[in-house]
C-alpha cells in the first residue's frame, strides 16, 4: 500500500525536487500541441464538437477527439450525452479543469508581453 504524501505549496517552492516533480505531473496532463487551445475553447463554456473544430484552426477532427479523450481521462473535461435525435455530445471543463483558468489567464498575459517585447527588439 502506497502511503500518500502532502505536500504544502510552500513547501514544495522550497525544494527544486518536489517543484520539478509538481511541474512534470502538470505537463503531464497538459503536454501535446492542441490540449491547451481546446481548454481555451472551454474558458468560454460548453461546447460541442464541431464547435471546439471550428475554433482552433487546423486540428483535424481525428486529433481533436484524442485530445478530448485523454482530457477527460485526467479529469479535466467532461463530456455529456444529451439522448437527443440527433445526439448531442457536449463537452466542459470539470472543477479541476475550471480551476486552471487562472494559469491560463497568466499565460495569455505573459505571450502578450512577450510578444511586445519581442517586435520591441526588432
Amino acid at each position: 500500500m502506497m502511503k500518500e504524501i502532502q505536500l504544502d505549496f510552500n513547501d514544495i517552492k522550497e525544494c527544486p525536487h518536489s517543484f520539478v516533480m509538481a511541474v512534470n505531473d502538470t505537463m503531464n496532463v497538459l503536454t501535446g500541441k492542441w490540449k491547451l487551445p481546446i481548454m481555451a475553447t472551454l474558458i468560454f463554456g460548453k461546447k460541442r464538437f464541431k464547435e471546439i473544430e471550428r475554433e482552433i484552426p487546423r486540428i483535424t477532427p481525428r486529433m481533436l477527439s484524442k485530445e478530448l479523450r485523454e482530457l477527460e481521462l485526467n479529469g479535466i473535461v467532461k463530456r455529456t450525452v444529451h439522448d437527443s435525435i440527433p445526439v448531442s455530445i457536449e463537452y466542459e471543463f470539470t472543477t479541476s479543469g475550471r480551476a486552471i483558468k487562472h494559469v491560463l489567464d497568466a499565460m495569455v498575459e505573459w505571450g502578450l508581453e512577450h510578444r511586445q517585447a519581442v517586435l520591441n527588439r526588432h
